[in-house]
């Protein structure tokens, strides 16, 4: 089998494949290794990489930039999707419930509910609005789910019940995205009307709408440390965060995800299952998930996160897609 690398026109014969190939012959084989070839990776992303890589049986782990807090983009409807589904085991809420979805509720970006908004009567249920947040990224379901969720200082306070330090919720996605393009005061409700949000964007100067975004990549709030997200994810995966039925639904959702194909999922082998989410906003792009390896060698957490960079979407996807795969083939071929 021959491991290739990216070397920003193509595929190269290299990469971490030969790094294991040096260690067996060496008898060296340690999560150094995969450190050092996220390292060597890190500078495709154009920008600050971050990556977290666990192995789940094992416990052991690799990390880039594994402690600086990076935009979570749509990421952070992970946690959120959390809150959400405690509050279901504890019986405060349940998925079966109906959500009345009003006009003013709109929020723009990625969405599904977009053509529906418009139509008076609307309604799903907390399950379709949670599959929907996590399924396509919905920003308008995602809002909705936060609210029931009891916001963003409940979804941080319930990271830190479960020991999760370095990752934080703040705002609805309406907030964080009129934040980062520098549109303020955000829209009164009777003035949200989703066909006049391109035309407020576009009316944001440059020079303005530039220094939010700048301001942006710096701000504290909606952050997460890769090692964080990784550690949701494992508490997840072993039912630490949640009742197995919820995880099993949560993860269940995750595997359907259908966005970032060109990420995590980039160049793993055909029919790898990943239960995944991605974040994109700006220069930031993400996404963070749990790879299962074949021939029962187990499970791999990844965590991606790229910031502050100005290369194109494809490039930084391209980025994560190596991280991930390094982090596929290193746990494959190292365990036992």
């Amino acid at each position: 089998m021959e491991r290739r690398q990216f070397n920003g026109r193509g595929l190269v014969p290299g990469g971490l494949f030969s790094v294991l190939l040096l260690g067996a012959a060496t008898g060296f084989a340690t999560e150094e290794a995969l450190e050092r070839e996220l390292q060597r990776l890190g500078p495709l992303s154009g920008g600050v990489m971050g990556v977290a890589a666990v192995h789940l049986e094992s416990g052991r782990k690799a990390f880039l930039n594994g402690d600086e807090p990076f935009p979570m983009a749509s990421t952070y409807k992970v946690p959120i999707a959390v809150e959400l589904l405690q509050r279901v085991d504890e019986g405060k809420l349940d998925l079966a419930q109906m959500v009345a979805v009003e006009r003013h509720d709109y929020s723009p970006g990625s969405g599904l509910l977009t053509d529906l908004i418009n139509r008076p009567g609307l309604a799903l249920s907390l399950r379709n609005l949670l599959e929907i947040m996590l399924l396509v990224s919905d920003n308008t379901a995602t809002d909705l789910c936060l609210r029931q969720a009891g916001g963003g200082e409940a979804v941080t306070a319930r990271m830190r019940k479960l020991g999760i330090e370095g990752l934080r919720v703040d705002r609805p996605t309406l907030h964080l995205i009129t934040d980062w393009k520098g549109l303020s005061p955000v829209p009164a409700k009777e003035e949200r009307d989703p066909a006049k949000y391109g035309e407020l964007f576009d009316s944001v100067p440059k020079e303005k709408s530039d220094e939010a975004e700048r301001a942006f990549e710096d701000d504290p709030r909606d952050t997460a440390t890769p090692r964080a997200m990784a550690a949701l994810l494992e508490k997840i995966w072993k039912h630490e965060a949640l009742t197995p039925a919820s995880s099993h639904l949560l993860l269940d959702i995750m595997k359907r995800c259908r966005t970032g194909a060109g990420r995590l999922k980039g160049i793993l082998p055909e029919g790898t299952e990943v239960a995944h989410k991605t974040g994109t906003i700006g220069k930031t792009l993400n996404d963070v998930g749990i790879i299962t390896l074949p021939n029962g060698a187990g499970h791999v957490i990844v965590a991606a996160f790229v910031k502050k960079s100005d290369r194109s979407e494809a490039e930084r996807e391209r980025a994560i897609a190596e991280a991930a795969r390094a982090a596929h083939d290193y746990f494959l071929f190292t365990t036992k």
